[in-house]
């Protein structure tokens, strides 16, 4: 179900609770809710459609993948860049990402993987994992 988006920074700044198997429907609403913004947004967490687990949902080169329970475990050669947000409004903010990251997460069945990103996909897991840690740019 594609839900409505929060732009409170009051609320997208609460760290997310701890993501469990009976979160799967939140998971799918937040794929809803990313499909229907498919042209102005390539990521998304929970907190922005009001659900305060750490769930993050993003475009992965035209696949879209869900992480439950994300950390950043690692992380290489940062910049400097600039970057929207649906939940905030107004123009682009600049912050610094890292061009590659390592990622621990647990996949639709809750099993734990470990896997490497660089580029934009990267950009996008470490702008939503923010957001799960209460972090708005």
């Amino acid at each position: 179900m594609v839900r409505e988006l929060v732009h409170d920074p009051m609320l997208l700044g609460i760290k997310s609770r701890p993501a469990a198997k009976e979160d799967a429907a939140v998971a799918r609403d937040l794929l809803d809710t990313l499909a229907a913004h498919r042209d102005t947004c390539v990521g998304m967490a929970a907190n922005m459609i009001g659900r305060n687990v750490r769930i993050i949902a993003f475009n992965d080169s035209g696949k879209y993948t869900v992480m439950y329970n994300p950390e950043i475990i690692m992380k290489s050669a940062p910049y400097e860049t600039e970057e929207g947000c649906l939940s905030l409004l107004g123009a682009p903010r600049k912050t610094t990402r890292y061009q590659t990251i390592r990622v621990k997460y647990q996949d639709g069945g809750f099993q734990w993987k470990t896997k490497s990103f660089s580029g934009f996909t990267a950009q996008i897991i470490q702008h939503e994992t923010d957001h799960c840690d209460g972090i708005l740019i």
